[in-house]
């Protein structure tokens, strides 16, 4: 029988956005009943529209900053979900202060309205940036360096807060350290696009995208199923040892901007052949970028009984597909 979460009451927080939507949408299909906390900042109610009219879900549109709205949002639930957040390394740098009072804030205010609350266990979306400047490949869970930015710094001090207060209140904490997570309902727009959907947006357009750099950078991209799976296992997991904890979620394979240039334009190529025939602008690196980044997934694997499902090539087959309907 598949490991997923059912038939309980869940809160998932930015619900709205990428991630946060699919988590929703796949928590419906296993039959929980499912709050969204989304103040549409960055969250989109597009994602949401194929939802809207399931009864099992009840959308709170609010802050996590505004501590009411996070116990409105986690009464009568048992599972809290911590999607919420505002991404970008470059957003971070450009506007620290607004990263630090959603990221750190809202965070604390949603742990403690779940810990006043008594819920059952809270995973948190954590990041690989949390790694910064250590050299260490691939990256294993207890060695971490210094964040390269803002964003990295608010994220690891998730992490420090989420231990004290599973030390300090026994609440059950679990933190996911996502690696370049893709895939559907991807934002392509906006300064702070993720590169994969930007990528395809201008290639549809028969415009050639800019990479940051010579292209070697690499990355371990991470379809968004694996990172579904990735918090079901976590709300499931009964391993004492399991809870607690921090976890990379990822493929663990590295792939350097080049190549996934190459293979987003080869799988777009399938759709319009025109696309194969453009190629990508070098421009200059970006500050607060790390090299390279590729995760250890074998304490995932270990604890929680992760195994990605579906790896890089795959993964852009289904999320090229999905764009090409959507965008």
């Amino acid at each position: 029988m598949e490991r997923v979460l059912r038939n309980r009451n869940v809160l998932v927080t930015g619900g709205a956005g990428f991630i946060g939507s699919n988590l929703i949408e796949s928590l419906l299909a296993y039959g929980n009943k499912v709050v969204c906390l989304d103040n549409f900042a960055t969250g989109k109610r597009e994602n949401l529209k194929e939802f809207m009219d399931n009864p099992d879900l009840r959308l709170n549109e609010g802050d996590i900053r505004n501590y009411n709205d996070c116990i409105n949002a986690v009464k009568g639930v048992e599972f809290v979900f911590h999607q919420a957040a505002l991404g970008s390394v470059p957003r971070s740098i450009k506007d620290p202060v607004t990263s630090t009072d959603v990221n750190i804030g809202g965070f604390v205010k949603m742990l403690f309205a779940s810990k006043e609350s008594g819920i059952r266990r809270f995973m948190y979306a954590a990041s690989s940036s949390t790694y910064g400047d250590h050299p260490d490949l691939p990256k294993v869970e207890d060695r971490i360096g210094s964040p390269l930015s803002p964003y990295g710094i608010t994220k690891y001090v998730d992490e420090l807060f989420a231990a004290n207060f599973a030390r300090s209140y026994g609440i059950e904490v679990i933190g996911l350290r996502y690696f370049n997570v893709f895939g559907r309902r991807q934002d392509p727009d906006g300064a702070y696009a993720a590169v994969i959907p930007k990528f395809l947006k201008l290639l549809m357009k028969h415009e050639a995208p800019v990479i940051n750099g010579d292209g070697n950078y690499s990355r371990d991209f991470t379809y968004v199923d694996n990172v579904i799976q990735a918090n079901h296992l976590s709300a499931l997991v009964n391993n004492k040892d399991a809870v607690n904890q921090v976890y990379n979620v990822a493929h663990g394979e590295r792939t350097t901007l080049n190549r996934l240039f190459e293979l987003i334009r080869e799988i777009a190529g399938r759709y319009d052949g025109e696309i194969l025939n453009i190629n990508p602008v070098y421009g200059p690196e970006r500050a607060g970028d790390i090299p390279h980044s590729q995760a250890s997934i074998e304490k995932a694997k270990s604890l929680l009984g992760y195994t990605p499902v579906q790896n890089v090539v795959k993964g852009l087959e289904e999320a090229v597909e999905w764009f090409w309907h959507n965008l």
